[in-house]
């Protein structure tokens, strides 16, 4: 396995690097976010291309390529036609002259290193001979189902305020906003626990666990909800919001 993580390694470097490329081009660094899910499909092509190929692995890569698919063209879409994320465009002015270099090292290469480690249950399933279907299989599947549902449901519902808002003040609190602040990202960490869990009876799967958590702590504590709250400081009518709703796992609001 040592082998083949150190090849994955050395093709999302040169994944992140070509990225990096395409930002200076284009002069926007959130072509970042669309790299983040098609990065991942490249891991599953390259094992596809590679590694013996079963009906776990065929049901993992299906998986990854279907989410990856989606997020990233959810992502063009919504970035199409609009200026730079608020996120980059901040560090633009904060970094200054060392701007690209700061880019590359702490947008493209720690994303390529957090991919990396995050694809750890792909890279596990991969290289698995495993043939047969487990009860970890169905209720791996079931979590990434679960996951998939919230995750894209919710991003077409923040797609579809976002068309209709008539202030930047509005807050989505209907559909699934109602019962939790960040559905979209509670989803996303549902389907990386499932994809995990899937590989739960093949050789080396505790090493998997490093994936899902990872990306658990990532959008619970650092670039994902910490950074959309803090978007919303000040505003009443998040802060009435965040009383009553769950920042996370979906519960039935507070009343007020």
């Amino acid at each position: 396995m040592g082998t083949t993580l150190l090849v994955v390694a050395a093709l999302v470097f040169g994944y992140a690097s070509l990225w990096f490329l395409v930002s200076v081009v284009v002069k926007r660094n959130d072509v970042a976010d669309i790299a983040w899910g098609l990065g991942y499909l490249m891991i599953c092509v390259y094992l596809w291309l590679t590694q013996e190929r079963t009906v776990v692995t065929i049901l993992v890569y299906t998986l990854v390529t279907i989410w990856a698919l989606r997020l990233a063209v959810h992502i063009y879409l919504r970035n199409r036609g609009k200026t730079e994320d608020f996120r980059y465009q901040q560090w633009r002015e904060d970094w200054g002259n060392s701007f690209y270099l700061r880019s590359y090292l702490q947008v493209y290469l720690l994303q390529g290193l957090l991919l990396w480690i995050i694809a750890l249950p792909i890279v596990i399933a991969g290289l698995s001979a495993a043939k047969e279907l487990s009860g970890y299989t169905y209720l791996g599947m079931a979590m990434w189902a679960s996951g998939f549902f919230f995750q894209a449901v919710g991003d077409y519902q923040l797609t579809q305020f976002v068309k209709t808002r008539t202030s930047k003040e509005e807050v989505l609190q209907t559909g699934l906003w109602r019962y939790s602040r960040h559905p979209n990202y509670f989803g996303e960490i549902l389907m990386w626990w499932g994809i995990f869990v899937v590989t739960l009876p093949l050789p080396h799967a505790g090493w998997g666990v490093i994936g899902p958590l990872t990306i658990t702590l990532l959008l619970v504590f650092v670039s994902g909800v910490p950074m959309l709250e803090k978007r919303y400081e000040g505003n009443p009518v998040y802060a009435a919001y965040q009383q009553r709703t769950s920042v996370l796992i979906p519960w039935f609001p507070k009343e007020k």
